[in-house]
């Protein structure tokens, strides 16, 4: 899906005046608050937008990348940044209230939020909508509202929850308000969604979210919740309607060969376009790549990481291909495409005289879809993370063996050996510290939100601080337990914002 940036859905037409004579001239090229919200392109249009800001609230790859990217995922235990490059505050948690990355985040959130309300204030205002096709946009805007709003309140937790357009000074500054509040907002969003959202979508639109998107996202949101029932009854709706399945290929998942395909359930859209003005790439390709291969080296496999990739092993002491597929590292059988165009596969013993650090990502280091830096979608959802959640689910309803037979789908997809019986204990820390790193490793900041939820959850609490110390995470003890669950509220906000109060401790 290409991106069309909407700057601005309110514009102005211009009057001119010539004595006591006024003449009301209109740009017929400039769309202003009569024009707009005329039609189905319209409609379109502001959709289109809505999604702009997954990519960033300016549709910056470094944006993108440099800032969200790293605000979503370095504060995690999968992820050693590179100390000479950004994020350091980060992932020392050591940052103040401004730095650019969480700044960054709840810039483009909200931003899309604003987009989302646009939406939902407008569109049902528009006569040459059929039913059908305003419900669709009401649900798909409502759907990314939730989203955005999830995102949001996991990562600050005290948010102001904005489900109108402003229309005086007072509506810009809204006060914050209770995370329960919030939670309740999003279900009922997310339940509107699944019922308007469309199940599919032309193939012009493809990528953007369905029906069982929303589903998915609804039961991961029962999940933070703990309402594990909830949980489970979307996620076994998603599972017997969506008709979703694993990629025989763990790679297509980040090479580009199955992007919105039969995996994805719902991904950030990027098309490597660079016509009139677009530039539709982002440089993960780069950031995590080896220098020795052309890369910047921003960041790293942690060393857990790579102590229980190298666990996970076939039935004949192989490593299995999701390990293959996630990290590049010494090994016979291990190659890494590279980021730039004229790449081919580099075993690693090849380059590894030339290397400083013993192991890398792998995954969206490829030139498939590329124009330089990278045009691969980014999966938020994909079908494993749901089948791994529903297993977490059923777990916890004392549904072990089923819960097994879930884990050991996407184990299998990858040629790892099957679990065998284990209690429910067992399966709980095989998925929390195992399953899901290993298949899910560096991707949008789904370890942090693991580790934030199993930290503020009735159920087995774990302490993100003792994790990341039990995990060496480098600087681990500069984690303060009450204050570096969550960001601050950023500074720029609240020196605009006299009606926010500032997370504890910061």
């Amino acid at each position: 899906m290409k991106r069309i940036v909407l700057l601005s859905l309110l514009v102005l037409t211009a009057t001119f005046g010539c004595d006591d004579d006024f003449i009301n001239l209109t740009n017929k090229e400039e769309l202003s608050v009569d024009s707009f919200w005329q039609n189905e392109q319209h409609a379109t249009q502001a959709m289109v937008a809505a999604y702009g800001p997954l990519q960033g609230y300016n549709g910056s790859k470094w944006t993108f990348f440099e800032e969200m990217f790293i605000g979503m995922a370095f504060k995690a235990d999968d992820i050693l940044n590179a100390p000479t490059h950004y994020g350091k505050s980060i992932a020392d948690f050591t940052h103040g209230t401004d730095d650019i990355t969480f700044t960054s985040i709840w810039k483009s959130y909200y931003t899309g939020i604003f987009y989302a309300n646009q939406i939902l204030e407008n569109v049902p205002k528009i006569e040459s909508l059929s039913q059908e096709s305003r419900e669709a946009f009401i649900g798909e805007a409502k759907f990314l509202r939730a989203l955005y709003n999830f995102q949001l309140l996991v990562l600050f937790k005290n948010v102001p929850l904005v489900l109108n357009v402003p229309v005086n000074s007072d509506e810009f500054y809204p006060e914050q308000e209770s995370p329960e509040t919030v939670w309740q907002q999003i279900v009922e969003d997310l339940k509107d969604a699944e019922l308007k959202t469309p199940e599919s979508h032309q193939d012009s639109h493809t990528g953007r979210a369905t029906k069982y998107a929303a589903k998915a996202l609804l039961a991961k949101v029962h999940l933070f919740m703990e309402n594990w029932q909830g949980a489970a009854d979307k996620f076994d709706e998603v599972i017997a309607e969506g008709g979703y399945q694993l990629n025989a290929n763990y790679e297509d998942n980040f090479n580009g060969k199955g992007e919105n395909g039969q995996e994805a359930v719902f991904e950030i859209q990027f098309s490597g376009d660079r016509s009139n003005g677009n530039d539709e790439r982002h440089p993960i390709n780069f950031e995590a790549a080896p220098g020795a291969l052309g890369g910047w080296e921003l960041f790293y496999p942690s060393d857990w990481l790579v102590e229980e990739m190298m666990k996970d092993k076939s039935e004949g002491g192989e490593y299995s291909d999701r390990v293959y597929g996630s990290i590049y590292f010494d090994d016979p059988n291990s190659v890494m495409n590279g980021p730039s165009e004229d790449m081919v596969d580099v075993p690693y013993a090849d380059v590894k005289d030339e290397l400083t650090n013993p192991s890398y990502f792998k995954k969206f280091v490829y030139h498939f879809d590329l124009n330089f830096y990278s045009g691969i979608n980014v999966a938020m959802i994909r079908y494993a993370d749901v089948l791994l959640m529903y297993a977490e689910a059923l777990n916890e309803l004392d549904k072990t063996d089923d819960a097994i037979d879930y884990v050991n789908m996407v184990r299998e997809r990858s040629n790892a050996a099957p679990l065998g019986p284990m209690s429910k204990e067992a399966l709980r820390t095989q998925i929390r510290h195992h399953e899901r790193p290993v298949e899910l490793a560096m991707e949008w900041g789904i370890r942090w939100f693991d580790l934030y939820r199993w930290n503020v959850g009735a159920t087995a609490k774990e302490s993100i601080r003792q994790t990341l110390i039990d995990h060496d995470k480098p600087n681990a003890e500069n984690f303060t337990e009450g204050k570096n669950e969550i960001y601050p509220i950023p500074l720029s906000e609240m020196n605009k914002n006299e009606n926010l109060v500032q997370n504890d401790n910061f």
